[in-house]
């Protein structure tokens, strides 16, 4: 396989198709080498717009999925981003290519190994691993941005404590097979806005189905 036409072939017919049209978004999909961060014997489809299988019964983001992520955190390459849920460490490495710092936090320990040893062959050093589980705790601190990797049964208000004014959420929230994909941003100390950018189904967050904690 062409891995660089493949590439290619999926920023420009499947990711951009799709409205992906921040350019930095586009270059760090174009930079971060998607092939090395799917499971082993998946190679074939590291390109293609499906979601891979991952261990735990967890699923690799479809790219289309990835770049939307991506573009609605409006990343501009200062901010300290928080991922829940590594995976395959593939967002995570496109994070880090926008962001000043990423901290990614995980449940599984594989997950975070495999992701390390990709993220270090890649040669990138601004991403923290942490072993976490997200609907639990979050680190002890305040971020700019805020990737769900996996969806919310219901929408959990610690996340947007866990930002500073200004930032942004993404996050997917509802129930299979009819979920939204929500933008939440930290308007000030004391409010936020939640905007709704897309339709989608994907697949829960260990531990996602939390009790209700908020209404919109």
């Amino acid at each position: 396989m062409n891995t660089d036409f493949a590439r290619q072939q999926m920023i420009e017919q499947q990711v951009r198709a799709w409205d992906v049209l921040d350019l930095n978004v586009l270059d760090a999909l174009k930079e971060v080498q998607r092939e090395l961060f799917v499971p082993k014997g998946f190679e074939a489809l590291a390109f293609a717009d499906t979601e891979i299988p991952l261990a735990h019964g967890q699923m690799m983001m479809t790219p289309t999925i990835e770049g939307r992520v991506l573009q609605a955190l409006e990343l501009a390459g200062g901010e300290s981003v928080l991922e829940i849920g590594t995976g395959s460490g593939f967002l995570t490495a496109c994070l880090a290519q926008l962001a000043t710092t990423v901290t990614s936090i995980d449940i599984y320990d594989d997950f975070l190994e495999s992701a390390g040893q990709q993220l270090a062959d890649c040669g990138i050093d601004n991403v923290e691993l942490l072993r976490m589980d997200g609907t639990e705790e979050l680190p002890e601190r305040k971020f700019d941005a805020i990737a769900v990797t996996g969806s919310l049964q219901t929408f959990d208000a610690r996340l947007v404590n866990a930002l500073n004014p200004g930032g942004r959420i993404f996050v997917v929230v509802g129930d299979s097979p009819a979920m939204t994909a929500l933008k939440i941003t930290r308007t000030d100390e004391d409010d936020w806005r939640s905007d709704t950018i897309f339709e989608t189904d994907l697949k829960p967050l260990a531990n996602g189905a939390l009790p209700p904690q908020f209404s919109f």
